[in-house]
């Protein structure tokens, strides 16, 4: 059994504020970490911090936050706020994020990631450790930057990462990586790449599960997800380097001119059954063991939308 069993949160169509009950059930039933994410639902941190209050056993982590969407002060604040409020149970995850994301519905300009990544952990190495900072990074400049309230316990730094430069940052400057829309036979090949930055680093996966035996019904959301996550051009290029160029390449050329029913239609039930955690809730727990036996050290689900009653599967899907 994986000594770390990860869910995220928050659970789509229930109020922040009647996740309570579900947080300490989660503890309870055995699951170590609950992580969070920042796309177009919740930012990244209020569903932590409420977990913080509510169920304080459990590990708490975004996977991931962008570096581009706080300024660097306002960043190291926050991670500071969190670490001061789940002292020892808190990780950040930092990532470059995507084009969309940071460019479309940010409007800030998605420019040198792999720099941004760099220079924010470098950062918050420093401004984290108490340090004042004064330094002019390739892409940001901080004059006289110092934390107002120390931290007590630095958390770990985690490097969301896709491809080789990125994979060995998180090796070699991060406390290790996160990972996302990767099979059990990927992994493999990207912890390769952080173990070229250095050993011993923790490997987080957010996993998409859909428990669920009905075939067609993973199919028609599966693909839903694929198309709406490899189309995105960093995704597109991971899955490119891990060799599934020939396999998505009619989705990807559907999807450019606009024929979204073309673009699900070629993609094969072999990606859907390489990428999505399926079948019944015994199935997807001991594919989610493949993973750790792979090498992830903390295997975290992130339930699609399916049939199902959410409490009942939490219980279903949960280690003990």
């Amino acid at each position: 059994m994986a000594d770390r069993w990860g869910m995220t949160i928050p659970f789509d169509g229930i109020a922040l504020a009647d996740h309570s009950e579900l947080l300490r059930e989660l503890a309870d039933l055995g699951y170590t970490d609950v992580w969070s994410s920042e796309a177009g639902g919740t930012d990244g941190f209020t569903p932590l911090a409420l977990a913080a209050a509510w169920a304080p056993s459990l590990h708490l982590g975004t996977a991931i936050v962008p570096a581009y969407l706080r300024g660097p002060a306002l960043l190291a604040q926050t991670v500071a706020a969190m670490a001061e409020a789940a002292p020892g149970h808190f990780s950040l995850g930092i990532g470059a994020s995507s084009n969309v994301i940071v460019e479309r519905w940010n409007g800030i300009p998605f420019e040198q990631p792999y720099q941004r990544v760099r220079d924010t952990l470098r950062f918050l190495r420093t401004a984290l450790a108490g340090e004042k900072v004064t330094e002019k990074y390739e892409t940001f400049e901080v004059n006289g930057f110092r934390l107002g309230r120390p931290v007590a316990q630095v958390p770990p730094l985690l490097v969301a990462a896709l491809r080789p430069g990125m994979l060995r940052l998180a090796g070699r400057e991060g406390d290790g990586v996160i990972l996302n829309w990767l099979s059990v036979d990927d992994v493999p090949t990207v912890l390769r790449e952080v173990a070229h930055g250095g050993s011993g680093k923790q490997a987080v996966a957010r996993i998409f599960v859909l428990p669920s035996e009905d075939p067609d019904y993973v199919r028609a959301v599966g693909t839903r997800a694929i198309a709406s996550y490899l189309t995105v051009p960093v995704y597109t290029t991971f899955h490119q380097w891990l060799g599934r160029g020939e396999m998505i390449a009619p989705m990807l050329e559907a999807w450019a001119v606009g024929d979204r029913k073309k673009a699900l239609e070629t993609i094969p039930d072999q990606l859907v059954d390489d990428l999505i955690v399926h079948g019944s809730p015994q199935a997807c727990r001991e594919h989610l063991e493949r993973y750790a036996a792979a090498g992830i050290t903390t295997p975290v689900i992130a339930l699609l939308p399916g049939e199902y009653e959410l409490p009942a599967m939490l219980r279903k899907l949960a280690p003990k």
